[in-house]
């Protein structure tokens, strides 16, 4: 029996008789020589038959072909520059290992709610693997980035009884006798504390919020990396963040090109994704806006539409800064200059796309922070550990959220976040 390889490792086996195994993408006979396109996940083959050079079986086997059906080939790998991945399989045997009814999504055009009812079934397809593959660079990059940077990973709780959102948007659970804990929206305080410890951290992992939207840019449960930087203020966080985003980019444009093109996403506007990145304070961002035709008011956050309408006057990136405070979480660090405001950021991709990252400065004054908890009408001995932060050696610190299918999506250049995760979960979807 022949050595198996994948796919991707046939170049450097010219010449020599293999097997491969994978799924059959697509037929075609001309009654002599026969085609099969098998795909493994790690590229595809086309493996070649002549009528008269195999046994009647193994032609009668091909004959047995559909859709995804898995299976087995060997056969001599031989140079093809007009092939994918520049071989093909001279096939001298081939064994179905696993039959294919009918194969539910087809070449034709299919909707949006049939493909995610076969959602565990439409991740073959060829878009959605390219997907897939820019996601995990994102992911690489991300870890790579920090990694770099001399941060450390921290493991911050899923279940909490500590919010750092809204509370209109958790997600409750029953915690023994303990009463109600929560499903982690953010990593963020938690991180705040390894700060104190570590000096430069990140969490990454899932969160979770409840929030009754059914836009293109929000999930119920996402992936979301939060780092937090003793000693950094807002300027040097947005600093951070605009390297970081631009190393993503960088990334998946050096390894993921050929996945990008497969999207049809336009090159262009990601090589110019690139440090400094539009700078706007909230202020100006709102007449701005009103400017460009919108009803936007101060004082109101910005909305999908406003972000879009913003973000789309620069050719980069762009950070709107020092939002209202009322508008904002309890724990950012009131603006000095302005007390209406707090220092913080949202990062903006362009073309439309809108925030990937929140980020701020943390307020580190014990006072100013339990009076924005008691004004929220939070529960102070939830919050008695983080305040204490501020009780033992506070410190000014900075740190900020990027949100992975948001990022992700921008980068592919697809209109909706349910394509950026494998298995997306939103107001109407619990399966598969």
């Amino acid at each position: 029996m022949p050595d198996r390889y994948w796919i991707d490792e046939l170049p450097q086996h010219v010449g020599e008789t293999v097997a491969v195994r994978g799924w059959v993408a697509t037929t075609r006979s001309s009654g002599k020589i026969a085609f099969v396109v098998v795909r493994d996940g790690t590229g595809s083959l086309q493996a070649v038959l002549s009528k008269k050079e195999v046994a009647s079986e193994v032609w009668d086997a091909f004959g047995k072909l559909t859709q995804e059906t898995s299976l087995e080939v060997i056969g001599s790998v031989r140079a093809d520059p007009r092939a994918p991945g520049q071989v093909e399989l001279q096939t001298t045997d081939l064994r179905i290992l696993g039959p294919s009814p009918e194969f539910p999504i087809t070449p034709k055009e299919h909707g949006t709610a049939f493909l995610f009812e076969h959602r565990h079934l439409w991740l073959r397809s060829k878009q959605q693997v390219a997907i897939a593959r820019v996601r995990h660079e994102v992911v690489q990059a991300i870890r790579d980035f920090f990694h770099e940077r001399h941060f450390t990973l921290v493991d911050t709780p899923i279940l909490t009884g500590s919010i750092g959102e809204h509370a209109g948007t958790l997600f409750s659970v029953d915690y023994f006798d303990l009463g109600k804990a929560y499903l982690a929206q953010t990593g963020q305080l938690y991180v705040e504390a390894a700060a104190a410890a570590l000096g430069k951290v990140y969490c990454f992992g899932p969160t979770f919020r409840a929030e009754k939207s059914k836009t293109r840019r929000h999930l119920t449960e996402f992936w979301m990396v939060e780092p937090e930087v003793a000693w950094n203020d807002s300027d040097a966080n947005m600093r951070l963040q605009e390297d970081f985003v631009s190393y993503i980019v960088r990334r998946c444009l050096e390894r993921r090109t050929n996945d990008l093109q497969e999207l049809g996403r336009d090159l262009a506007p990601l090589e110019r994704v690139a440090p400094p990145f539009h700078r706007i304070s909230y202020t100006d961002a709102v007449t701005k806006l009103n400017q460009l035709g919108s009803a936007m008011e101060w004082g109101r956050d910005l909305g999908g539409e406003d972000e879009t309408l913003l973000a789309k006057q620069y050719d980069r990136p762009v950070f709107v800064y020092n939002y209202p405070k009322a508008v904002k979480a309890f724990y950012m660090k009131e603006n000095p200059a302005d007390p209406r405001t707090v220092l913080n950021n949202d990062c903006l991709a362009p073309e439309g796309y809108g925030e990937i990252i929140g980020g701020s400065q943390r307020e580190d004054d014990y006072d100013k922070l339990l009076a924005r908890i008691r004004a929220e009408k939070l529960p102070e001995e939830a919050y008695s550990w983080y305040l204490d932060l501020r009780k033992y050696g506070t410190f000014v610190h900075a740190g900020f959220g990027l949100g992975v299918e948001r990022t992700v999506a921008w980068i592919c250049g697809i209109p909706h976040i349910r394509e950026a995760i494998a298995f997306p979960r939103t107001l109407y979807r619990l399966w598969p």
